[in-house]
């Protein structure tokens, strides 16, 4: 299944995109894409749908209807970094001998088209392409060999961030990751039964048509398995949270010399199979 969620920014209504890539609106069935609709037996009620009997929604998505990001409610958005041997090395960083894990603060999740603000005093705002993991089964001590049974599904991710509140303002990475618009999230939740290996998954990214990542998850240094199971040695994972898993290499700050967005620049980017999002950065 394909879950969406469109829809005025703050007003989205749950839905489902079907085999025509028409909206079916699931108002009436699950008050959102959120929680506890994403554990296992919900998941499967939904698959039990007859989709012609759940009303059409007027527009195509992503160009006259709008969309959320694909999952509301969020209680985390975890994010890992140098996640790529060659992204860590573009940036001029160690392969780290164990996950870098981040927040990013869940007011920065928007919708696959929605603008990017650039910062107020921002000088380095950069791209990430990523793949997303959404809990459906929560847990704590999670092993690796249970860890896939506790994914609801996947989704593309924009890990925008900006390199010098980031990097060089002192602290955590966080204070670089959190902007509002930071975290495009979607089109869709693609659930885990469609996905059959994410590790085997090209993603991508343009900026005003130009190449600037292409990459798979193959090449990831921390696998999805493995990052469930670790992040739930320090936190339960619970429904709806989502793991942003890294970036290949290309982003900005690893250019030579390093390029940085700018207001009125376009974006697209995708992750093979789970949809594409385009954003045009504006000025905040």
């Amino acid at each position: 299944m394909k879950l969406l969620r469109y829809g005025p920014a703050g007003q989205e209504k749950p839905g489902l995109l079907d085999a025509q890539g028409r909206v079916r609106d699931l108002s009436a069935v699950v008050p959102d894409i959120a929680g506890v609709v994403l554990l296992p037996a919900n998941l499967d009620k939904l698959r039990c749908l007859k989709l012609d009997d759940l009303p059409l929604v007027a527009g195509v998505p992503q160009q006259d209807l709008r969309l959320g990001a694909c999952v509301g409610q969020v209680g985390k958005c975890i994010a890992i970094g140098l996640n790529y041997a060659d992204h860590a090395a573009e940036a001029g960083m160690a392969v780290p001998p164990e996950p870098v894990v981040f927040n990013k603060w869940t007011s920065c999740l928007c919708g696959p088209n929605d603008p990017i603000q650039i910062p107020r005093g921002s000088v380095k705002t950069d791209w990430e392409v990523e793949l997303a993991v959404v809990i459906g089964q929560g847990g704590r001590y999670i092993s690796e060999s249970e860890a896939m049974s506790h994914v609801a599904g996947y989704c593309v991710m924009n890990d925008v961030s900006e390199r010098d509140f980031q990097l060089h303002r002192s602290g955590t990475w966080d204070k670089g990751k959190g902007h509002d618009t930071f975290g495009p999230l979607g089109p869709w939740l693609v659930t885990a039964d469609e996905i059959a290996d994410p590790q085997h998954l090209g993603l991508w990214l343009e900026v005003d048509g130009q190449r600037r990542q292409n990459g798979n998850t193959k090449t990831m240094v921390y696998g999805v398995r493995f990052l469930i199971s670790y992040l739930s040695q320090f936190m339960s994972l619970q429904p709806g949270d989502v793991i942003s898993t890294g970036t290949p290499p290309g982003v900005g700050m690893g250019c030579k010399p390093p390029v940085f967005l700018r207001a009125g620049q376009t974006l697209r980017l995708g992750v093979e199979g789970l949809g594409e999002q385009t954003q045009v950065t504006v000025s905040a």
